[in-house]
């Protein structure tokens, strides 16, 4: 779209039905600006009044409005047009035949008859029976499919809401999915599932909507295939390298629930210790992972062909829901209002309990994290995805790691390992992103002789296996510092590591 914002004139303001026009008022120099730039999505130049001209106003409406001049030929010359009183009525008449009546704003200007059509909020709109919308530099009368997919896109039908003819009553809904979804949703005991499902609304005319499959289903992907939810930690900062990957594809609270517990499980996770005993603390704010997870599996669009994402990499996890923001939401409502693109499905979330307050997800996940010490998610919105990036403390971990390597006495084995390690440490620091250089410099050194899991997690000072193995050990395997002794047998009781001929290059290089 044209940006008119750098075109003088003050912006016109289009009372009428409360439609407010972000096109600039029409002057000599506007028009001379807006006829340089030729026609496109937002201009449309006609010679002469013509037959079609309320297709024009049609899909523009339909669009994000637009300038139709009359009195300007193709290549943007100006003519100039006759009798602008009568061609004005003419044109209001048009404009008010459309159903829904369009809003639409004339000037005229240097003989030029100026239509400027505001974007509209009444959407779609038809002329003549047909829909049109603006393509390019030119306006098309949309197909059956196409107007479909325009109501979806303008929040004018509801995915969620729409008959699941693949949901079978009774095949799908049996007892075991029924008493699972009673307890959740706080059905009375005793009562009709039925009764139930048509008084919630997941029930209609005896079919079951794609919100009520989904959360009755045994396998999600039966009913809509891109329903599951993908969880994957990554190899340091990018995702060229899957360390683990799981997808969940159960119903939908059971998704929600393994997806919470997949990241409870690949964070690290430390031990405050208390006067009555020691706490666990995630690194991240769990009720904001909650939250997040919530927000991507109730607002994404599911008809799109791809899933939720969540992927956790060594600097940070992000939550990558398909769709963009539903029709209504800007990004800057992002934290201020709520617009669902699936309400029945959000209202079941609220009614389970899984959402605490309709309306104020982000704003109580960027809390959640100033409450919990760590730094807000950075949220980007695109035409079809809003990532969700929770940045990771690992950083501050680290350098907590790196000093206590540094102050562990126990390690030195010779006088000079305290020189060689600034040395190691120059050399590697560009070589990994997943591990610090101080931390390869340490365990170079230390694993010149064949050393076991404990004894390198000793050095490191590390409890966590899991933490370990994701963040040190399978890093240093991969990048080639380290080997096992026994290939053969990865998970062998007698399983040692020990310096790769890269390591040992390192080493001799030093000595010389």
């Amino acid at each position: 779209m044209i940006k008119w914002l750098n075109l003088p004139g003050r912006y016109l303001k289009c009372e009428r039905k409360g439609v407010k026009s972000d096109f600039p008022d029409m002057n000599k120099k506007t028009l001379s600006n807006i006829t340089a730039l030729g026609e496109g999505f937002t201009t449309e130049f006609k010679r002469s009044m013509s037959s079609n001209l309320g297709r024009e106003i049609c899909a523009f409406a339909n669009a994000t409005g637009g300038v139709i001049l009359i009195g300007v030929t193709d290549d943007g010359e100006i003519v100039g047009v006759a009798n602008h009183n009568k061609l004005k009525s003419q044109v209001q008449s048009i404009a008010r035949s459309a159903d829904p009546p369009i809003a639409v704003e004339m000037a005229s200007v240097n003989g030029v008859l100026c239509i400027t059509i505001p974007e509209q909020h009444g959407k779609p709109y038809a002329f003549g029976g047909k829909y049109y919308i603006r393509e390019g530099a030119s306006s098309q009368q949309m197909s059956r499919d196409e107007i479909r997919e325009f109501f979806f896109k303008e929040g004018l039908i509801r995915f969620d809401k729409t008959p699941c003819h693949n949901f079978k009553i009774d095949r799908d809904l049996t007892p075991e999915a029924w008493a699972r979804f009673a307890a959740r949703a706080h059905i009375p005991e005793g009562m009709d599932p039925i009764v139930a499902l048509e008084n919630l609304h997941l029930l209609e005319n005896g079919i079951m909507t794609h919100a009520g499959a989904w959360l009755l289903a045994e396998d999600i992907t039966r009913y809509t295939l891109t329903a599951g939810v993908t969880c994957a930690v990554l190899r340091g900062v990018t995702n060229t390298h899957i360390i683990d990957l799981k997808n969940f594809t159960g119903d939908i609270c059971s998704i929600y629930d393994d997806c919470i517990a997949y990241m409870q499980a690949k964070l690290n996770t430390a031990l405050i210790p208390h006067a009555r005993g020691r706490d666990e603390r995630l690194e991240l704010p769990e009720d904001a992972l909650r939250e997040a997870m919530v927000n991507a599996i109730a607002h994404r669009d599911y008809r799109s062909t791809a899933k939720v994402q969540v992927h956790i990499f060594y600097d940070r996890l992000e939550i990558v829901t398909p769709g963009g923001l539903p029709a209504g939401m800007r990004e800057e409502d992002l934290g201020i209002r709520s617009v669902p693109r699936n309400p029945l499905l959000f209202g079941m979330f609220h009614r389970m309990g899984m959402v605490e307050q309709i309306g104020s997800g982000i704003r109580r996940i960027r809390q959640e994290c100033r409450d919990y010490g760590v730094e807000e998610p950075v949220i980007e919105v695109s035409d079809n995805w809003v990532v969700t990036t929770f940045p990771r403390p690992s950083a501050q971990v680290e350098e907590q790691v790196t000093a206590q390597v540094k102050t562990n006495k126990s390690f030195n084995e010779k006088p000079n390992d305290n020189n060689d390690l600034k040395i190691l440490t120059k050399k590697t620091k560009d070589l990994t992103a997943q591990v610090t250089a101080q931390v390869i410099a340490q365990v170079v050194l230390y694993c010149r002789e064949p050393r076991a899991t404990k004894e390198i997690m000793g050095i490191l000072e590390l409890k966590h296996w899991k933490t370990f193995r994701s963040n040190y050990l399978q890093p240093l395997l991969d990048d080639g510092w380290l080997e096992m002794t026994v290939p053969d047998k990865p998970t062998s009781s007698k399983q040692k590591y020990r310096l790769t001929a890269k390591g040992r290059k390192i080493l001799t290089e030093l000595a010389d």
